[in-house]
């Protein structure tokens, strides 16, 4: 870090990073208060909207609408302070677990989400093995104080001992549940107390001069101004001071308390994201770092969404700037096909609003609107061949097989499944006997969220059945080998909506059995998606 040329400052002020939490930590909350601390929103709820006002304008899809739970990845730009935020919001839910992988590969940095009450749950763990793995630097804001929490010291050593990280606290919660007052500052030596009265209204802040100030007596209470002395104490005894070094290496994270609903705690998070944030990083690519200073301009997809607007069957292809400065009308080279490409109009993301974007930065994430050329993993840059590495795809945990109730329709449901192929929603395998399709999700609550989509966005009512297969495995290896192989097997081979050939099988034991008997060709569970 410390040999890097200094950044152009354009670059230098984004902050790109994303929000992983468990279902209902209050993620979604969190991102409707950062847009209206960035003044991307009047009011958190609503976005200049009337009859929509109780709906989150994060979560466009109908579905997500119902069920107050986010499945699909949404990024949002807007400014905050002097920084250009780029916040990526990803799906809580388990069963959305590659979406949120693949989000992870285009950020610089997450925050994670924890609830109060309940600490470091199941999907947490997950989420923060994959930002361990890329080496995220990550920013925890421990939500929902205002509701009956756990002990500060508890929860510090749960995430301490769960997660091996070391916490720093950023800021001290002064009582909890109904007691809860607000928070003391540590980094900044500030008083900040919650307004209970005004949800959508910044704490108000009281600057002091440490713990010993007179003033601190003015707005706390005898008894909870000597348990947060003690508190304090303690913790500067016992945890590690913030450290930046360490936390941008992934070895500690900073702690802030709050509560997202009540808007306290966000301003501060969001402070320490634009002081101590990363700076738009290097990205990894099969030949080589691009370092974002680069003048050429380079870019990957790390996720499709069809169909944003139901009135034209678009698809816009989320793009992370690895390096340049992009303007509306360039042309791009798109790697996989060698195409030229004008992008013509690109667009930014305000929640469920887009507005042309006339230029962007490395570090940015704009969408392109297509018809399909644009593939997760793809790379667009000015002429040269780049591959991005790191963007995996992984095998389905559970397969079945679709039919449309209407037979007339068997044609229009192909192309549907192939879209939600690409937009990396579903796994799609066409077997090579029998006619129909197979499809492999994460999770359970895909096909519901697929069989809904497809009715809603194709008119096409869809059954979900049983298949006879259990796991599928992508087959690698010499060219004639992998032909031999596939014609012994034709009843358990298909091919995925790129063309490559998937094992599909009900038994480990067939899996192993194939690596014993064909030791030169690879069953894999993951596949890379590059070009």
């Amino acid at each position: 870090m410390t040999n890097r040329p200094d950044l152009p400052p354009e670059i230098a002020r984004r902050r790109t990073f994303a929000i992983i939490a468990h279902p209902d930590a209050g993620k979604t909350t969190l991102t409707e208060k950062f847009l209206l601390f960035g003044g991307a929103i009047q009011m958190a709820g609503q976005v200049r909207a009337k009859g929509e006002a109780r709906r989150t304008r994060s979560d466009f899809m109908k579905m997500e609408q119902d069920r107050g739970i986010s499945v699909s990845a949404s990024a949002m730009s807007f400014d905050f302070d002097r920084y250009r935020f780029n916040l990526v919001d990803t799906p809580g839910h388990s069963d959305f677990s590659e979406d949120t992988y693949r989000t992870l590969t285009a950020v610089d940095a997450a925050i994670m989400v924890i609830d109060g009450a309940k600490g470091v749950e199941s999907q947490t763990r997950k989420l923060f093995e994959v930002c361990r793995m890329r080496d995220l630097p990550i920013l925890t804001f421990c939500n929902k104080m205002d509701r009956e929490s756990r002990d500060t010291f508890e929860i510090i050593d749960e995430i301490q001992e769960n997660l091996a990280i070391d916490v720093a606290p950023a800021s001290w919660p002064i009582g909890s549940g109904r007691d809860f007052l607000g928070c003391y500052d540590l980094l900044h030596d500030r008083l900040e107390l919650m307004d209970r009265a005004d949800r959508n209204r910044v704490a108000d802040s009281i600057k002091i001069s440490g713990l010993d100030d007179p003033k601190l007596a003015e707005h706390i209470p005898a008894d909870q101004l000597a348990k947060l002395r003690e508190e304090v104490e303690m913790a500067r005894e016992l945890l590690p001071a913030f450290d930046r070094k360490s936390f941008l290496e992934g070895h500690m994270t900073p702690i802030w308390f709050g509560s997202a609903i009540n808007s306290f705690g966000v301003k501060e998070l969001m402070v320490g994201i634009g002081e101590f944030g990363p700076q738009p990083q290097p990205q990894n690519s099969a030949d080589r770092k691009i370092s974002p200073e680069e003048k050429s301009v380079t870019g990957f997809v790390f996720k499709v969404q069809a169909n944003m607007d139901p009135k034209h069957r678009d698809r816009v292809a989320f793009v992370r700037l690895a390096s340049g400065h992009f303007e509306r009308g360039m042309k791009l080279t798109h790697v996989r096909s060698k195409k030229p490409m004008a992008v013509t109009n690109p667009v930014l993301f305000l929640a469920a609003d887009r507005e042309l974007a006339e230029e962007a930065w490395a570090g940015d994430i704009i969408g392109i609107p297509n018809h399909g050329q644009l593939r997760i993993g793809d790379a667009l840059t000015e002429g040269e061949g780049l591959r991005f590495t790191g963007i995996p795809s992984f095998a389905p945990e559970l397969l079945q097989s679709v039919r449309a109730t209407d037979p007339m329709k068997a044609k229009h449901l192909e192309k549907a499944l192939m879209q939600f192929a690409e937009e990396g929603a579903a796994k799609v395998f066409k077997p090579m006997i029998g006619s129909g399709f197979i499809v492999g999700v994460v999770g359970a609550l895909q096909f519901e969220v697929l069989a809904s989509r497809i009715e809603i966005e194709y008119g096409i009512p869809v059954r979900f059945e049983g298949s006879q297969f259990t796991s599928a495995r992508w087959v690698a290896g010499p060219r004639d080998k992998v032909e031999a192989f596939v014609n012994n097997n034709k009843g358990h081979i298909a091919q995925d909506h790129d063309g490559d050939m998937v094992y599909l099988t009900r038994l480990q034991w067939d899996i192993d059995r194939v690596a014993r008997d064909h030791p030169e060709l690879r069953l894999t569970a993951t596949k890379e998606m590059m070009v």
